[in-house]
């Protein structure tokens, strides 16, 4: 396939300018905005993120505009004015972020902020110069905008309201100074991304263009965000690389296969054969794995994948605690609920005491209920007295796993 008939058939083009085939007929200068409002960007933000990185692969060169100057304001959301940021910190966020990119995308980058030139624009220059091509008649109409002025708890203040000017400005500034000639982002911020592009139009007479993917959602239907409260960071010390392959395994199967599309570099043929495979035996999980592995691989490397893939194998697989590394060790026991024993005591512990110290139950007297229900595992071999003690034996690498049904805890030793 080519490029426009892969976005195609992964389902990435939302909104454009102009026909695809054409904005995508000759070698671009792409830009991509991040609002630097935290030190890491999420999930959601990473399919637009893969999308700059198959536009490098097809040719087109790349920039990445971090929002240092327009992140100080925040574009306009739904409901709520945000809070302005402090300089410090959008500066300190900024640096984190280029670091993330160059490191999903590569150094083919060329990476600047609008802080340069925005924090030097003159109020009365910008009015004479930018503001006279926007009218408050088109402006108004924009969704949020209007949503906004027609609740009256939810108005709006000027400085939201002239964000898509400085938006469009960046735009103009980079078209100008890069040759610039495509901006891409989610379908959120298409009418943003189209205040540059009628900005060139009109101030200079040329064309530009326009191109969003969608918006991911889960499978609740909400976005992936900081502001929903569901974000996965794509920074390790934030969302660990475990917990992130987890988050992919965890996919429900009428969302895998777009995942698969949207987050891989799978050819699109493979992702319909792994799906017939997959429904074939559900069961097996399969295309999970699969977009688990792959997606952790691009964010956090092959190493870490694997790690990630090998301790998961251990709490809900067949990969025995005797073969982690000091590192998976050190992964497992932070990422997966459990309780830590004392050497001194270990010969003295009941595994009732680790059900109820790991979270698996809610008291001694439910912990022996399970017990006695034949609920209750230890390292596979079920668990059958209420008052069985613990014993070293039963331990490997000073690890051992508890189970409640599909509840899994790690228990330690504690040197």
């Amino acid at each position: 396939m080519n490029l426009v008939e892969d976005l195609k058939a992964r389902g990435l083009v939302e909104h454009h300018s102009a026909e695809p085939e054409k904005i995508f007929s000759e070698k671009r200068t792409v830009y991509l905005g991040v609002d630097p409002s935290a030190d890491s960007m999420q999930a959601g933000n990473l399919v637009v993120l893969l999308l700059m990185k198959r536009l490098a692969d097809a040719g087109n060169n790349l920039v990445l505009l971090v929002g240092g100057g327009t992140g100080m304001i925040g574009d306009p959301r739904e409901s709520g004015e945000r809070q302005l940021s402090d300089p410090r910190v959008v500066a300190r966020n900024s640096k984190a972020i280029r670091a993330q990119m160059e490191r999903i995308i590569g150094k083919r980058i060329h990476v600047v902020n609008n802080a340069d030139w925005l924090l030097k624009i003159k109020l009365v220059d910008f009015l004479r110069d930018i503001g006279k091509h926007f009218t408050v008649n088109e402006l108004v109409k924009r969704d949020i905008i209007r949503r906004r002025l027609e609740t009256p708890d939810e108005s709006i203040s000027y400085t939201e309201f002239a964000y898509s000017l400085l938006q469009g400005f960046d735009y103009l500034t980079l078209y100008q100074k890069y040759g610039v000639d495509l901006q891409i982002g989610a379908s959120d911020q298409w009418t943003n991304i189209l205040s540059g592009v009628e900005l060139i139009r009109r101030k200079l007479g040329k064309e530009a263009f326009a191109f969003t993917c969608p918006l991911v959602t889960d499978s609740a239907g909400k976005k992936f965000g900081k502001s929903e409260g569901n974000a996965v960071w794509l920074d390790a010390a934030k969302t660990s690389p475990f917990a992130f392959y987890q988050f992919w395994l965890n996919q429900g199967d009428e969302m895998v296969e777009k995942y698969l599309k949207f987050y891989t570099f799978l050819p699109v043929e493979e992702i319909v054969a792994l799906m017939q495979q997959h429904q074939q035996a559900p069961q097996a999980r399969e295309a999970q794995k699969k977009l688990a592995t792959e997606v952790t691989t691009l964010v956090h490397g092959a190493a870490a994948a694997a790690a990630a893939k090998k301790v998961s194998g251990v709490l809900y697989g067949s990969v025995l605690l005797g073969s982690l590394t000091v590192n998976e060790k050190r992964e497992l026991i932070a990422n997966a609920p459990g309780a830590k024993i004392p050497r001194s005591t270990l010969s003295t512990t009941s595994v009732a005491d680790t059900l109820v110290a790991s979270g698996l139950a809610s008291s001694k007297g439910d912990a022996r209920r399970l017990i006695e229900g034949k609920g209750v595992s230890l390292n596979g071999n079920l668990v059958e007295q209420a008052d069985a003690m613990l014993s070293a034996e039963q331990f490997s690498n000073d690890l051992a796993l508890l189970k409640r049904g599909k509840q899994v805890a790690v228990l330690s030793i504690e040197k």
